[in-house]
């Protein structure tokens, strides 16, 4: 009797001694990491070249220029998210309004390293080593060794149309370089994973909600995604649904209060905070919609864009899979529902209209960037979907075998989990051969514009380094070297335009448009470079313009020519002036924009004359000044004026009460005296901020003392993690966590949803 029990067992390979054991399961963990590792090895060599140091084409000049500055604060035993960064659209708190923890972690590391190389190696190393993180949190998420090791090897082979998801090409020096959004792409699905878990199970809670709160502060839409699992997850099993719940409920507490040094500062100081007019109405920012989106996906142009549709079509295998296992796996779940939910909401006001008013912050959402959590949905799926394949052909290849006579002679499938794998690993580099030809036709092509930048670079660059130099020597305003919309585009060094080179030497300039969300970015994206009072509006003092170029304006003054680079300067026009309010304009975050036409079309600066601003009012009234000036109301006497520290000072001789004028972007963070006593700061049009003063002599002080409330949010914030880590080892569960813990989190449960 027992020796037909063994053999029964035997011959359904329900027993192997425990020798063999080990090695079935040593053998698929060795081939996944082997597999892994070959992947995260070629495109080691093939992006070799973006840790070159070279001028950026696209966004990650503005990145590197953060984690410079980041660099610089913390050398100096500041946080940059309390200074006023300087360099971009007159100047704004940017580390307050955008994403920053990124850049103030490279810029520790960079005390050490150097801040640029640290930024180089960080976007080098992430982008190769993002399998990794997929792999990883696969597991956690108790897929297959087999789904996720196709997940992960999959993952860097996407290419889309929109190209701002989890793509290699968002990111490459051909591409659009958004650095945050790679940083948090790290994170992101650990914090998808450890919801999942934690809502199973208390003891993750405090890993779920630390990774939450991490991958906001990296990058604020890649943080609304794990926001979004949140609210999701409890409802996809039904099993102890009031205790998941309240799990829910307990994490999202805690993520709102361990985000609030971020989120706080970034609410209360919204008003301050322009809305990119110039885009709002587009697809960028609107969304492509429905109808887009989805041919985009339908037709394989949201993973395999310009190829054979591998990854989509493996894609809709899990997609196929996870339905029809919808009870039996419920680990598939959180991955598909996340992928259509996202997929629903990128369609955007496009598609939705005013019932997207129902999202939270839906005014600052960039809803096409939700095509990034269609990807990271997408690419766990087609994983799934792959080792779905792979099973059913191993189930095929058993019963041909039991079918046909002659075929039972062969060596019987012992290890059903190898087979699958093996077969896995096999139809994965099968699927990954038109994609790897494909990116490294693409890495090639990064690799040969890098090289002939540096070429570049080494014969032009001397040239325009010392144009800079001579600007950083005498900071007398800021730089003007044209606009997107304009020559700028083609007055370059190599491929990068001029107005973009600059910013790598950290150049206070006019012309790099729409990076930060200051007041004065919509206004400078109307600059009018005929317009000689919009120099003196934007303080700029230099020129540079291509060798033989007649420059825009009359009055300039040629300082050098450097080989194909003349630096002209403009004598009046410097950071201080100024400005007798005459009239008054109404304005707010979303209609500065067009507003501004009222003061940039006009010469009121040359006229020493200005609008007061009735700021946050939505009407769009003018009231224009009936009388202008024939000289200034005032003479600045001396000035020194260092924005990087956030300092301006001046003595001025007033002949009338009139304004002393800072151009630099009004923000309630700016705090200033008069001859040592605290004055009241005032917005002028656009956006700049001034300070009534009276007649006589006077030294007047602009200090910017940055969000006044952040240590609070700060400890506030840590004080909420504590409380959920707490949660999670159950200290304070009986406030409201079911006392049967764990009974839903046991394995024998976890593949049985009743």
């Amino acid at each position: 009797m027992l020796n037909s029990k063994l053999k029964e067992r035997l011959s359904k390979n329900q027993f192997v001694d425990p020798e063999n054991q080990v090695r079935s399961k040593a053998r698929p963990g060795m081939i996944s990491l082997s597999l892994i590792g070959v992947t995260i090895i070629w495109n080691a060599w093939q992006l070799r070249a973006t840790s070159n140091s070279v001028a950026y084409l696209n966004d990650s000049s503005m990145h590197e220029q953060m984690v410079r500055f980041a660099n610089t604060s913390l050398m100096s035993g500041q946080l940059p998210i309390l200074r006023w960064f300087p360099y971009l659209n007159v100047g704004s708190p940017h580390f307050l309004h955008y994403q920053g923890l990124a850049a103030t972690l490279t810029g520790a590391l960079g005390i050490i390293t150097g801040p640029d190389f640290a930024f180089r190696w960080t976007l080098y190393l992430l982008l190769v080593g993002w399998p990794i993180a997929i792999y990883a949190s696969a597991r956690i998420f108790h897929f297959s060794r087999a789904a996720a090791t196709a997940a992960a090897v999959m993952s860097p082979f996407m290419m889309s149309v929109p190209l701002v998801g989890y793509e290699q090409k968002a990111y490459i020096w051909l591409g659009f370089g958004i650095w945050a959004q790679l940083c948090a792409s790290w994170t992101l699905p650990f914090a998808w994973a450890l919801t999942w878990r934690a809502v199973e199970d208390r003891r993750y809670l405090f890993s779920a909600g630390l990774l939450i709160t991490i991958t906001t502060a990296l990058h604020f839409e890649t943080g609304y995604l794990a926001f979004a699992a949140i609210i999701i997850f409890p409802f996809l099993r039904s099993v102890d649904l009031k205790t998941r719940i309240r799990r829910a409920a307990v994490l999202l507490g805690g993520v709102i209060i361990g985000t609030s040094w971020i989120t706080a500062p970034l609410l209360l100081n919204a008003k301050w905070a322009a809305v990119n007019s110039a885009l709002v109405n587009t697809g960028l920012v609107r969304g492509y919609g429905a109808r887009q989106d989805l041919t985009w996906l339908f037709q394989g142009q949201t993973f395999d864009n310009g190829r054979l549709p591998v990854i989509s079509i493996a894609l809709a295998l899990g997609v196929v899979t996870t339905l029809i296992h919808w009870k039996r796996n419920p680990e598939n779940r959180p991955v598909f529902v996340l992928f259509l939910v996202l997929l629903l909401i990128s369609f955007g006001p496009t598609t939705w209209g005013v019932l997207i008013n129902i999202l939270p912050g839906h005014a600052d959402i960039y809803f096409r960037r939700f095509l990034m959590g269609v990807q990271l949905g997408g690419i766990y799926l087609a994983g799934i979907g792959v080792a779905a394949l792979s099973s059913v052909l191993v189930r095929v290849m058993s019963r041909w075998r039991t079918m046909h006579p002659s075929n039972r002679k062969l060596p019987p499938f012992k290890l059903r989990e190898t087979a699958v794998f093996s077969l896995a690993v096999f139809l994965v580099i099968v699927l990954c051969i038109p994609a790897v030809l494909q990116l490294r036709k693409v890495d090639q092509q990064n690799a040969v514009d890098i090289g002939q930048q540096r070429i570049s670079q080494g014969t032009y660059g001397p040239q325009i380094d010392s144009i800079i130099s001579y600007i950083k020597d005498h900071p007398a305003g800021r730089t003007y070297a044209g606009l997107p919309t304009n020559w700028g585009t083609t007055f370059t060094v190599g491929y990068v335009p001029v107005f973009k080179y600059i910013e790598a030497s950290d150049v206070d300039e006019i012309g790099y448009t729409l990076r930060t969300a200051s007041l004065m970015s919509q206004p400078e994206y109307r600059f009018q470079e005929q317009n000689l009072s919009d120099y003196y509006l934007f303080g700029i003092h230099y020129l540079i313009l291509p060798w033989l170029q007649k420059p825009p304006i009359p009055g300039v003054v040629p300082v050098m020519i450097r080989g194909q680079y003349e630096l002209w300067k403009l004598p009046n026009s410097r950071y201080l002036s100024v400005l007798k309010p005459a009239g008054s304009i109404d304005e707010n975050k979303s209609t500065i924009g067009v507003q501004s036409t009222y003061v940039l079309n006009t010469h009121l600066i040359q006229q020493f004359v200005d609008l007061n601003v009735n700021w946050a009012v939505s009407s769009d009234n003018v009231i224009w000044p009936t009388t202008t000036l024939r000289r200034p109301a005032g003479t600045i006497l001396i000035s020194d004026v260092n924005l990087p520290n956030g300092s301006a000072t001046a003595t001025v001789s007033m002949r009338e009460q009139a304004n002393v004028t800072l151009s630099a972007s009004f923000d309630p963070g700016w705090k200033v005296s008069v001859d040592g006593q605290p004055a009241h700061s005032t917005m002028l049009a656009p956006a700049v901020v001034s300070v009534a003063v009276p007649p006589g002599i006077h030294t007047v002080n602009f200090i910017y003392e940055g969000f006044p409330w952040f240590y609070e949010f700060l400890a506030f914030s840590i004080g909420g993690l504590i409380l959920l880590a707490l949660f999670s080892r159950g200290t304070l569960r009986f406030l409201t966590l079911d006392p049967r813990e764990g009974a839903s989190s046991n394995p024998q449960n976890r593949r049985i949803d009743n």
